[in-house]
């Protein structure tokens, strides 16, 4: 039985990849505090206002565009805690179906990326 060799990144190219999402995390996190002040559900003096059924339904659609914003933002900053993960562990850059490394270039526009272009494209069939 032959052993598998590991596959893994070289230090010097994974390095600054996790030193850019260390970033992308604490802006994801900014971002998502910035839009918690902007829901309108939020707002303490809305309770005691006697608004129009106009304003009601603008403020629970505002709420609504915070809460789908805040749920992307969520969604994104897990796969960018996950990418430190694999990096953490030395599996950064390893598609998760076939086990092969995911193309540099794939990494360089989508760091977190978790499948290879292959996997991606048969996943998005």
């Amino acid at each position: 039985m032959k052993s598998q060799k590991k596959v893994s990144f070289p230090k010097k190219f994974v390095t600054p990849i996790a030193n850019m999402l260390h970033e992308q995390l604490k802006r994801l996190e900014r971002r998502k505090k910035q839009i918690d002040k902007e829901d309108p559900f939020k707002d303490t003096d809305r309770v005691t206002e006697n608004t129009s059924l106009d304003d009601t339904a603008q403020e629970q659609f505002g709420h609504a565009q915070v809460t789908a914003v805040k749920e992307q933002l969520d969604r994104r900053m897990v796969q960018v805690r996950k990418a430190l993960s694999m990096i953490k562990i030395g599996k950064y850059g390893i598609c998760d179906d076939c086990g092969k490394m995911i193309e540099t270039k794939r990494l360089m526009i989508e760091p977190e990326a978790t499948f290879c272009m292959n996997c991606q494209a048969k996943r998005e069939k």
